[in-house]
C-alpha cells in the first residue's frame, strides 16, 4: 500500500521530508498578473506589486482536476485544505476523492477540512506524517487526526486589512481606520472563520495579547508553528516570549507563502499551536 499526503498551498508547506507529499497551489490574481502559490514564488515581490496595484485582486482555489492529478496513483491519500468557510478548495478535494475512489477500487482518500489555514495546517500535516512513518492504518490515522485537529489552534495579527477589505472579508472603512491609526487587528480561527478578537495599538502589546490568547486556549509546552509575512523580528520576539515561560516548547518559525501573505500582508503573523479541545473554549 502506498501512502501520500497532499495539502493546498495555504499550509505554507511545499515539501516534506521522508514521505510522499505534494502541495496543490492556489493562485493570487490581479488585473495584470497571476501569481501561482508554489515554492518558486517570490513572495516579497508579490506583496510589493499587489500593494502598488490599483483595482481588484483575489484568489483562486485548486479545482477537481488539480486534486486528482496530485493524488497520483497512491492507494491511501490524506488531503488537507484551507477552511471550507473561506474557500472552495475543500469542496473540490471532496469531489476529487469520490472520483478517485470510484476509478481506483480499494483506494481510500480522507479529506481534512482544517477549518483554518497556514501553520495550523502544518501541524496537522506533521501529525499525519508521524503516524504514517509508524505504519499506522488508514483508519487509525483518520481517527487520530480528527481528534488531534480538535486540539490545534490558530491566532493571527495583521498590520493591514487592505486585501481582506478588497475581497469582502472586512469593511473598507474599518480597514482604512486601522491603517491610518496604526492599529493591529488580532484574531483567531473560530469554527472555520477568521474572527477578530482585539484591536491593539503597537506591536509589543499585540505580541503580549497573542501569548495570553495562546494560554487561554490551553497551550503548555506543545508544538508552535509561527508563520510571518516579512516580519521575522516579531516572530522571533514571540518565540522567545513563549520559551521564557514554556522552555520545552517545540517551536519553528517559517515564512508565509503566497496565499497567506496575500491576506496577512506585510507584517502579518500567524501562529498555529497545540492546546485544549476547541469544545472547551
Amino acid at each position: 500500500m502506498t501512502y501520500k499526503i497532499i495539502s493546498d498551498s495555504s499550509s505554507n508547506v511545499y515539501s516534506f521530508p521522508n514521505i510522499d507529499y505534494k502541495s496543490v497551489p492556489l493562485k493570487i490574481i490581479t488585473a495584470t498578473t497571476e501569481y501561482v502559490d508554489d515554492a518558486e514564488l517570490d513572495v516579497e515581490r508579490m506583496v510589493n506589486e499587489i500593494r502598488d496595484t490599483k483595482g481588484k485582486s483575489g484568489t483562486s482555489c485548486p479545482n477537481v482536476n488539480d486534486w486528482l492529478e496530485a493524488f497520483g496513483d497512491a492507494d491511501i491519500v490524506f488531503a488537507i485544505t484551507i477552511t471550507s468557510k473561506l474557500s472552495g478548495s475543500y469542496a473540490s478535494a471532496i469531489e476529487a476523492a469520490k472520483i478517485y475512489e470510484e476509478n481506483k477500487p480499494g483506494a481510500k482518500v480522507f479529506v481534512v477540512d482544517s477549518l483554518s489555514t497556514g501553520p495550523e495546517m502544518h501541524l496537522i500535516i506533521e501529525h499525519i506524517s508521524d503516524l504514517m512513518l509508524k505504519e499506522a492504518s488508514f483508519e487509525e490515522i483518520r481517527d487520530s487526526v480528527t481528534e488531534y485537529a480538535d486540539h490545534t489552534h490558530l491566532i493571527f495579527s495583521l498590520q493591514s486589512l487592505t486585501n481582506l477589505a478588497r475581497n469582502g472579508r472586512v469593511s473598507p472603512a474599518v480597514a482604512k481606520i486601522a491603517g491610518v491609526l496604526g492599529i493591529r487587528v488580532m484574531g483567531a480561527a473560530t469554527e472555520g472563520v477568521l474572527d477578530p478578537l482585539h484591536k491593539v495599538r503597537g506591536e509589543a502589546k499585540t505580541l503580549d495579547i497573542m501569548f495570553d490568547e495562546m494560554k487561554k486556549r490551553g497551550f503548555d509546552n506543545g508544538k508552535v508553528r509561527i508563520a510571518h509575512c516579512l516580519n521575522l523580528e516579531s516572530a522571533e520576539i514571540i518565540r522567545d516570549k513563549i520559551l521564557s515561560e514554556f522552555p520545552k516548547s517545540d517551536i519553528i518559525i517559517e515564512e508565509n507563502g503566497g496565499l497567506c501573505s496575500f491576506y496577512a500582508e506585510r507584517g502579518g503573523l500567524l501562529i498555529g499551536f497545540e492546546g485544549k479541545s476547541k469544545k472547551e473554549i
